[in-house]
């Protein structure tokens, strides 16, 4: 795709486009009119035929620019066409010395909506019924400074973009510096385990005070490691969701006042993409198409990777993750917080056939789990054993139960792997450091000829070096963040519908 000065002659595809985008649509006189004054500029967007298949127009005052125009043709939305576009135009306002990029939209485009919202535009007021035509409200939308923008897009595309990322989806404090996407100059956590131990697991309300008390002081070891100040950095990256609604919000609170004070891009992420980005800075030669299986304390899915930024969910577990299930396991047994390295450990010493406990939906026929009933079989042994006044075997409970998760987890990606046709798989979260679990899929990968990509622990467990690195790629997309976002707790994994999981 190209992007280039429209012209009277682009007008019959113009008008096509106009025609099959907007209930009301402006005439070829009006365009005519538009095109020849000097305060605008408008573009067009041509593939690789030099078909027209987008177009866009700004009107640049003397520091402010609005959008008058952008719409893309039916068959080619979705593609990143019309965020090309939108950035184009918004390099041409800067150009003339704007610093602002306003519009107005109609309520009910969706599509449209999610473009800016995603561009980091924010909603500054309601037009009430402003078009007539259809009695749609127009949301008024007002971008921050663009010159910062276009500054973090430009050195994201030449690879030496300078990113503060913060993650507190849960019970770690963390904070990374990255240049470039690839080149970590530092990594902090600040880990809880000691204050949640004594419950069994993460007590929310705990976890949101302890990271309000942490994160200056993450952040700032972070930027001293870095050897860099807040003045170095090009963008703020958060984690947006999914995780505890509390402490996303103390990350993203205090991303939102950083980006706002320094008028630096702010930069969402969701923490399941970290996860798999993990993986990439583990091994850079990795590329889609892939299937990754990401285990961690709250998420437990199946996901085909056609390329970066896009996801197929095809299977996840129906009530427990793989983490919820060893921490509740391990508290039952007695085992302490977390669950996982314990019966990991225990597990070593244990017979993994003495118990048979039940491997749930491995002949299901699709690619869901479920960890519940195992849970259940486990706590209904105990109380067998122990009705029975006979003394409980702790390592071979450990390893059978371990041995019941593995199988169903290692049966399903493996399914997943052939099934999709592709030749490397990522194991990603928390529970990818289970020893067990790592060794049994990369055999039985290996009997298909297909490799298993597993970062190390330091990238498995939760921590800001994946969050900067899905940032690169976003920057580069041209997506941002308003400083009117809220957190996200359950958001999704994104696919081919950029507009499904936005929140207004």
């Amino acid at each position: 795709m190209r992007i280039r000065s429209m012209g009277e002659r682009d007008l019959p595809a113009v008008m096509a486009i106009e025609r099959a985008s907007f209930a009301a649509p402006w005439s070829e006189a009006q365009f005519r009119d538009e095109i020849a004054r000097d305060d605008r500029v408008w573009l067009a967007a041509e593939d690789e035929t030099g078909a027209v298949v987008g177009f866009g127009g700004i009107w640049v005052a003397s520091d402010g620019a609005h959008l008058m125009d952008l719409a893309v043709s039916p068959n080619r939305r979705g593609c990143g066409t019309g965020r090309a576009l939108l950035w184009a135009l918004a390099e041409a306002a800067a150009q003339r010395g704007a610093e602002r990029v306003t519009l107005e939209v109609a309520q009910s485009n969706r599509d449209a909506l999610g473009l800016y919202l995603s561009s980091g535009f924010d909603v500054a007021g309601v037009r009430r019924g402003y078009y007539a035509e259809t009695g749609d409200d127009a949301l008024v939308l007002w971008s921050r400074p663009i010159r910062s923008h276009l500054a973090a897009i430009a050195a994201a595309r030449e690879r030496r973009e300078m990113v503060l990322a913060i993650e507190t989806s849960c019970d770690e404090t963390a904070a990374a510096v990255m240049r470039g996407g690839c080149e970590l100059l530092s990594s902090v956590v600040a880990s809880q385990v000691d204050f949640h131990a004594r419950f069994g697991g993460v007590v929310p309300e705990i976890a949101s005070r302890k990271h309000t008390e942490a994160i200056v002081g993450v952040v700032d070891e972070a930027l001293e490691q870095a050897g860099v100040g807040f003045e170095d950095l090009h963008a703020v990256a958060v984690t947006q969701g999914p995780g505890l609604v509390g402490t996303l919000v103390v990350g993203l609170a205090y991303a939102k006042g950083l980006a706002f004070a320094r008028n630096l891009p702010l930069v969402g992420v969701n923490h399941l993409e970290g996860h798999l980005y993990a993986a990439r800075l583990h091994d850079p030669a990795l590329e889609p198409p892939f299937v990754a299986l990401v285990v961690s304390g709250g998420h437990t899915m199946l996901v085909h990777v056609p390329e970066w930024g896009r996801h197929r969910v095809l299977g996840r577990t129906l009530d427990d993750a793989a983490g919820e299930a060893f921490d509740k396991v391990a508290k039952l047994l007695g085992l302490g917080y977390p669950g996982g390295p314990a019966i990991s450990r225990l597990a070593a010493e244990g017979d993994p056939d003495a118990i048979p406990f039940p491997r749930a939906m491995l002949r299901s026929g699709d690619l869901d789990v479920s960890l519940s009933g195992l849970k259940t079989a486990v706590l209904q042994y105990v109380q067998r054993e122990r009705a029975a006044g006979r003394e409980l075997h702790l390592p071979n409970i450990a390893a059978s139960f371990q041995a019941a998760v593995v199988d169903v987890q290692v049966a399903k990606t493996v399914r997943a792997a052939t099934k999709h046709g592709v030749r490397s798989v990522v194991m990603a979260g928390g529970v990818a450091a289970n020893a067990a679990l790592r060794e049994a899929l990369r055999a039985a990968l290996a009997e298909h000829d297909v490799r298993l990509v597993v970062p190390p622990m330091a990238l498995c467990t939760d921590n800001a070096a994946m969050i900067a690195a899905v940032a690169h790629d976003e920057i580069v997309r041209g997506r941002f963040l308003g400083l009117s976002v809220d957190a996200d707790p359950t958001m999704h994994l994104r696919g081919a519908d950029e507009s499904r999981h936005v929140r207004i």
